[in-house]
């Protein structure tokens, strides 16, 4: 027998943001199909190896689906802010920005592209390789002066587009290679209280300083009326998020920087003199309160299925770290209620 995923309070406010048909599914079973899916991320585990308490384990997966596709769970997270921010319990003077690495599993390999889509990569890939090729038309003209005839090897050939395909999968699939294997990166931003406000998927091996305006402009907190709140307090970040552009971009928007200064920077900087501009300074007692995104990624991680990827789609595991969040921001909302 497995132990119950939801109190009556919590499915409450689920409940309102899952669409019902009109003719079905059941809200009692819904409720139960809901829990599936909770139960798959929390532990882990296969989909056909769900409990039968749950239901059949092929609706489960093909509801999530559904719900995937349609950002049902991406709209749960937005609305759950939301009722947050109802009754002003979101807090955006300090938001922290960070990423964590989800090793894959073997099952996470493998994801399946049409020949049509598969097709349009490789070409985009060739262009990107001509254009990256410089050079290739003065050393064609050398060939042509020495006289040498260049003969295409089909087996090679074969071998290299077998090799590009695996590599425009793992592309799209986002996943990335690192020493301990193929590996995705959640990057995400957290409030003073432990809570996760935006999320971003990308490869293992992509870097943090890029996808720091990304994952910014995914922060929106609707309240009652009005425009929704997008813009923080302040931002905090460790030193692989110093950058100009990034400084440049708070500056902009009239974001305090909570970041501190890279050492070959402030020495790039010291080098130059008067035209390096003024040093960079950042608030100390702030910055000791960047620890809550790190606590933040150890909740989502106390999810089996969060802490390593068992999803062949990105779309998937993306969805599951929402419903994780969800839960996290449902149980702050339950203990304020009661």
């Amino acid at each position: 027998m497995t132990r119950v995923q939801l109190t009556d309070t919590e499915w409450a406010f689920i409940g309102p943001y899952l669409p019902i048909g009109e003719y079905g599914p059941y809200p009692e079973r819904l409720r139960q199909q809901f829990e599936g899916m909770i139960w798959r991320f929390k532990t882990g585990g296969q989909w056909r190896e769900m409990p039968q308490e749950f239901g059949a384990w092929s609706t489960i997966h093909n509801r999530f689906r559904q719900w995937r596709d349609s950002g049902v769970f991406e709209a749960l997270l937005e609305g759950l802010i939301a009722e947050a921010a109802k009754r002003g319990e979101v807090d955006l003077s300090l938001v922290s920005i960070d990423s964590t690495t989800a090793r894959a599993h073997h099952d996470a390999a493998g994801m399946h592209l049409d020949e049509d889509v598969l097709g349009a990569l490789e070409k985009a890939a060739a262009d990107a390789e001509k254009v990256r090729s410089r050079g290739a038309a003065s050393k064609n003209k050398l060939e042509e002066q020495d006289g040498q005839d260049t003969e295409i090897d089909p087996e090679r050939e074969e071998r290299r587009r077998i090799r590009c395909r695996r590599k425009l999968r793992l592309k799209a699939a986002l996943l990335g290679r690192s020493r301990g294997g193929q590996t995705s990166k959640v990057h995400l931003a957290a409030d003073r209280k432990c809570r996760p406000l935006a999320f971003l998927l990308t490869a293992g091996q992509a870097a943090d300083s890029p996808q720091f305006i990304p994952v910014l402009e995914k922060i929106r907190v609707r309240g009652p009326v009005g425009r929704p709140r997008t813009r923080p307090g302040a931002v905090a970040g460790d030193k692989a998020y110093s950058s100009r552009g990034n400084r440049a971009y708070l500056c902009k928007r009239g974001i305090k920087a909570v970041i501190p200064d890279k050492r070959d920077q402030a020495a790039n900087r010291k080098k130059k003199g008067s035209a390096g501009g003024r040093p960079v300074s950042h608030d100390a007692a702030l910055y000791k309160e960047r620890n809550t995104v790190e606590r933040l990624i150890n909740k989502l991680k106390a999810w089996r299925g969060i802490a390593t990827r068992y999803d062949k789609t990105p779309d998937s595991y993306l969805a599951g770290l929402h419903l994780r969040a969800s839960m996290i921001w449902i149980k702050h909302l339950t203990r304020t209620t009661n």
